[in-house]
Formats: structure tokens, C-alpha cells, sequence
């Protein structure tokens, strides 16, 4: 019996995926529920498991883009499993080339045909306003052909020299390109502001270095600084619930729980999953679930459904020692609060100069539905409480708090 393998829906709007790598080779014997390959689609990456037992063979090559529903394979499930085989033949772990661009140095041989234009290639190139002598023509002894005006592109400043070195040219990944299409998206329909301040962290340093430990012990998980920031933001939006808000068309989208997205680093680049109702977490909860969604986002195990649905981001640059940026909104989101390293500068405490652990955080927001007002009242909200976390986080009692 021959079983068609079909693209399955990674989730709702998704039309389309993208064969990003084939674990198996033509040919090789698959058990059921074996990773056989990874699909990019615009929202994340996943395995697809083979479905049955058997001998597969591939419809689709690395790099196309198949609608969901197409077949991608067959598995022949009446082949019988090659003996002495006891694990599965994965494929080989060579390293995969990015398709490349070889350029090659021009002869030095040149005729008095090199570089010279034909009569229509002339004419393309006139009305391209593009000079002749910036083309390596592919004629016969290098003369430009038509060909090679109509695909002639007017430089828009210094042309590269690239004679004698190599060109890489590989292709962006379905997921990549969506999230070009959303960051560009973000900039070019939403009213975007940032809004910038300053934190001291040595209460947070103070508070870490007394129970982080103990903590550990209890919990089975580090208490790190995104406890802090989390529960300081979900605080935050509770008094301003603008920034808690979206746009849909004329109307505004308000919630009153708060799902908020964490940016980590993956394999495949930046995942955004979400921390469902933060408001409901502890310190230990919000710490917990950053720890699994970061090492399944490491493990090319997230989920769509764990990607999307968010109402607010916090990003980290500070892990990468970013001392300052604006982050983009996340759409349809209206805010976003960056944060960054951690640097000891001098600072004016009660009069004098003290050295403090200081981070500047940044807070980007969609100016058409939160006001200047909120946005510093919002970024105000959370310095207030990392500055403060035992009475605006700990209601005063810390070991309560940190259920120790």
C-alpha cells in the first residue's frame, strides 16, 4: 500500500510552507511518527512525522514552497524494514552549501567586441539610462546582447567591484521573510514612538544575591531578572490599559489578562512565544515558563499556537550586550519594552556620587491609540517597580512572594 504524506495546517491563515530541510533520503526506510523533514512556514518551524512505517519517497526538493494539503511524499508501507537496521538511516549530517554565485574574472583577451553593445541592447540600455561599460557582456567575445541590457539594473550608487572575489547568494527562509514583511509592516503602518528611561538595579542585585540560591534549591529554576521585568510590565498595564490594547480597523481591542510575548533566540532566529496570563503568575511561575518555552524554542519544538495570541513583548538586546535600541512593535501589538545590559555608571543618590548597576529600557508604542501621557506613565510604572520591587512587586514580603 502506498500512503500519499500531505502537508498538514501548522495553524489558521497559513496557506503555504516551505520544505526547509529533508531529515531522510530517497529511498530510506521510515518508522511512523519519525521526524522525516522541517517546513518553514511564515510563523515558525516544524517537524513533519511520518505518518506510517515504510520506504519513502520524496515529491518535493529542500527550498520549494508546497500549499498545505499538497503531497510531499509517498511511503510505501508494505516494504519490509532492512534487517540488521535497528535505528532508522537518518541523513548524513553534511553541511549544506547555500546555492553560490561563482564570478569569474573577465579575459584579458579582449577584442574590439568586448563591451561593445548590439543595436537593441543599445536602445534598452539608453532608456534604462545605464552606461555600457558598466556590464560584462555575455556575447560572443564579451559583446552585450539584448539579453544582457534587459536584465541590467541602474545601479543606485558606487557599482561593487567584485572582479576576482566570490558572491554568496543563498535564499531566505519562509520564516525570515515573514518577518521582514512584519518588521517593514510595523514602521510603515503604525505610528510608532519610543519612549526612554533609566533603572537602577540594585535592589533587583540585592534581592537575587540574598535568595537567588535558596530559590534554585526550592524551585528546581533560576530567579532571574525576566521575573522582575514581567510581573513590573503586567503591573504596568493594569494601570495603563491602552498599552494593552490593539487596533482592529475603527475599533479598539482592550484586554484584561495579559499574555505577554518573550523574544528568545533559537536555531532558526528570533522566536516571540508568549507567556500565557502573566497577572496569574508567581515568580516562580514566570521563571518556570520561561525556562520550558526558551529550551523548546532552542529545540525547534515551539508551536505555532505558542507563538501567537500575544498582547505585549518584552525583548532582551541586553544578552547580546545591547546598550541602547528602539525595538519595533510586534503587530498587531501596540507596545514593546526593550531592555538592555546592565552597566555601572556614577549616579547623583541623596547628593553624592554613587556607583550604581544601571539599565536604560525603552518603550516603543503605536502613537494612534496611546498617548505620550501613558506611554511615560507606563515606562515611569515599571522603573518604579524594579526600583522598588518589595512593595510595588512583594506586597513587603519577600519570602511570600518568592513562595519560599
Amino acid at each position: 500500500m502506498i500512503l500519499e504524506m500531505k502537508v498538514p495546517s501548522p495553524g489558521e491563515s497559513i496557506t503555504e510552507v516551505e520544505i526547509a530541510e529533508w531529515l531522510v533520503q530517497d529511498g530510506d526506510y521510515v518508522e511512523k511518527d519519525q521526524a522525516i523533514a522541517e517546513v518553514d512556514s511564515d510563523k515558525a518551524t516544524l517537524e513533519l512525522p511520518a505518518e506510517v512505517s515504510g520506504t519513502i519517497t520524496l515529491k518535493a526538493e529542500e527550498g520549494d514552497a508546497v500549499e498545505v494539503g499538497a503531497v510531499v511524499c509517498l511511503i510505501d508501507t508494505s516494504a519490509i524494514k532492512p534487517e540488521g537496521d535497528d535505528s532508522t538511516p537518518a541523513k548524513e549530517d553534511t553541511p549544506k552549501q547555500a546555492p553560490t554565485t561563482s564570478v569569474v574574472a573577465p579575459s584579458n583577451e579582449n577584442t574590439y567586441a568586448t563591451g561593445t553593445a548590439s543595436p537593441a541592447a543599445k536602445k534598452i540600455l539608453a532608456e534604462k539610462g545605464i552606461d555600457a561599460t558598466s556590464i560584462s557582456g555575455t556575447g560572443k567575445d564579451g559583446r552585450i546582447t539584448k539579453e544582457d541590457a534587459v536584465k541590467a539594473v541602474p545601479s543606485m550608487g558606487q557599482k561593487v567591484d567584485i572582479e576576482g572575489r566570490g558572491v554568496t547568494r543563498s535564499k531566505l527562509s519562509m520564516l525570515r521573510r515573514k518577518v521582514a514583511e512584519r518588521l517593514v509592516s510595523a514602521k510603515n503602518e503604525t505610528a510608532m514612538l519610543t519612549t526612554f528611561n533609566e533603572v537602577d538595579m540594585s535592589p533587583i542585585f540585592e534581592l537575587r544575591k540574598q535568595y537567588k540560591e535558596t530559590f534554585k534549591e526550592k524551585h528546581e529554576v533560576g530567579l532571574g531578572f525576566m521575573s522582575f521585568f514581567t510581573l513590573a510590565v503586567v503591573r504596568a498595564l493594569k494601570l495603563f490599559p491602552a498599552v494593552n490594547s490593539m487596533i482592529d480597523g475603527k475599533e479598539m481591542i482592550s484586554y484584561d489578562f495579559c499574555d505577554i510575548s518573550i523574544a528568545v533566540s533559537g536555531p532558526k532566529g528570533l522566536m516571540v512565544p508568549v507567556i500565557r496570563n502573566a497577572e496569574n503568575l508567581t515568580f516562580r511561575g514566570v521563571e518556570s515558563e520561561v525556562k520550558r518555552l526558551a529550551i523548546r524554542a532552542r529545540d525547534g519544538q515551539i508551536t505555532v499556537d505558542e507563538m501567537t495570541g500575544g498582547t505585549f513583548t518584552i525583548s532582551n538586546g541586553g544578552v547580546f550586550g545591547s546598550m541602547l535600541s528602539t525595538p519595533i512593535i510586534n503587530p498587531p501589538q501596540s507596545g514593546i519594552l526593550g531592555m538592555h545590559n546592565i552597566i555601572e555608571r556614577p549616579v547623583a543618590v541623596d547628593g553624592k556620587v554613587e556607583i550604581r548597576p544601571m539599565m536604560y529600557v525603552a518603550l516603543s508604542y503605536d502613537h494612534r491609540i496611546i498617548d505620550g501621557k501613558e506611554s511615560v506613565g507606563f515606562l515611569v510604572a515599571v522603573k518604579e517597580a524594579l526600583e522598588n520591587p518589595q512593595e510595588f512587586l512583594m506586597d513587603n514580603d519577600v519570602k511570600k512572594a518568592l513562595e519560599l
